[in-house]
């Protein structure tokens, strides 16, 4: 979605940008974009990506025909940091690996697996701090679900950002706990400008 997208939603951007401002002074944060479908949640995801620049970034997208696969979600979105489970403490490094097939399956905890998670943000913001998107959360599966939220509501001091985007209505995201912003339609004034700046093109009729 290109810049249009993007317009009349300077106040969810300031908002990002004051997200990703606290990463990089060491803070952490999280936030749940909601709205329906083709309003713009991607396209500020988007935005946070680019803006993000110095951060590092991991990014994962629910995928509907996944979502009954435990830890589908969780695997997809933390492949880049994997490289750092061996900094984690023991029971939550084996949580882990057994939930991404790693390991000996233990029935880890969720417990367990949620801290895993935690840590293992921690491990990979590093010095540089760490921004974590998911879009289509309402399709990540339960146990990837769960896990994350369990870590996005511990989030202190490790200069991670998580952002997550989700449709309303049925199969939606529950997140309780957790800041969500809400994207309705436009505002009149900036719906009438944007179709200032890109007017419809004429119809057969009119160019006849």
């Amino acid at each position: 979605m290109g810049a249009g997208g993007l317009y009349g939603r300077e106040p969810e951007m300031d908002a990002i940008a004051e997200l990703l401002a606290r990463a990089r002074a060491g803070g952490s944060s999280a936030l749940v974009l909601r709205g329906e479908p083709g309003i713009g949640k991607t396209a500020l995801l988007d935005h946070a990506a680019a803006a993000a620049r110095d951060l590092r970034l991991v990014r994962g997208t629910g995928v509907e025909f996944e979502a009954e696969l435990p830890f589908s979600g969780l695997q997809l979105l933390l492949r880049p940091a994997l490289g750092h489970l061996a900094a984690l403490p023991g029971p939550q490094r084996a949580a882990l690996e057994a939930a991404f097939g790693l390991g000996p399956a233990t029935g880890s905890e969720p417990m367990l697996v949620g801290l895993g998670v935690l840590s293992l943000l921690a491990e990979y913001a590093g010095e540089t701090g760490l921004l974590c998107l998911v879009d289509d959360a309402q399709w990540i599966d339960r146990a990837s679900r769960e896990a994350l939220l369990f870590a996005a509501r511990r989030l202190h001091t490790e200069g991670v950002v998580m952002i997550f985007a989700a449709r309303d209505g049925e199969g939606s995201f529950p997140a309780p706990g957790l800041p969500e912003s809400r994207l309705s339609g436009l505002a009149p004034k900036a719906a009438a400008a944007l179709l200032d700046r890109h007017p419809p093109a004429p119809s057969a009729s009119a160019q006849s």
